[in-house]
C-alpha cells in the first residue's frame, strides 16, 4: 500500500506566496519521478511541473518563473514553491508519483490541495 499526503495549500493574496508538500509512503522500493498537476473548476487536470531523477525538470509556461518543484530524497518527498500567485493559479492540486517497486513501475495520486488566490 503506498499513500501520498499533500499539505500546504490555502487562501493567499495575489502576489502571495505558497510551499506545497507531498511526502511518499508505503511499499516501493524507489521514487523515479514526481509531478505537480493542477485541475480548477471546469477544466482539465494539467501538468504543472514535473521532476525526474532528482534533477531534470519541466514546467508550464504559465508558471515558469514563478514556481519551482524540488524533491528531498531522503524524506520521499516533493515541494512545489509558488510565488508571484495569481487567481489563475486557483485551483485544486495534486502530486504524482512514479514509483518503482522492484520489479514494476506505477503512478500514484495524492488527494489534492485546495489552493485559492484572492485578487
Amino acid at each position: 500500500q503506498v499513500q501520498l499526503v499533500e499539505s500546504g495549500g490555502g487562501l493567499v493574496q495575489t502576489g502571495g506566496s505558497l510551499r506545497l508538500s507531498c511526502a511518499a509512503s508505503g511499499s516501493f522500493f524507489s521514487i523515479n519521478g514526481w509531478g505537480w498537476y493542477r485541475q480548477a473548476p471546469g477544466k482539465q487536470r494539467e501538468l504543472v511541473a514535473a521532476i525526474s531523477s532528482g534533477v531534470s525538470t519541466k514546467y508550464a509556461n504559465s508558471v515558469k518563473g514563478r514556481f519551482t518543484i524540488s524533491g528531498d530524497n531522503a524524506k520521499n518527498t516533493v515541494y512545489l514553491q509558488m510565488n508571484s500567485l495569481e487567481p489563475e493559479d486557483t485551483a485544486v492540486y495534486y502530486c504524482n508519483a512514479e514509483l518503482w517497486d522492484g520489479s514494476r513501475g506505477f503512478s500514484y495520486w495524492g488527494q489534492g490541495t485546495q489552493v485559492t488566490v484572492s485578487s
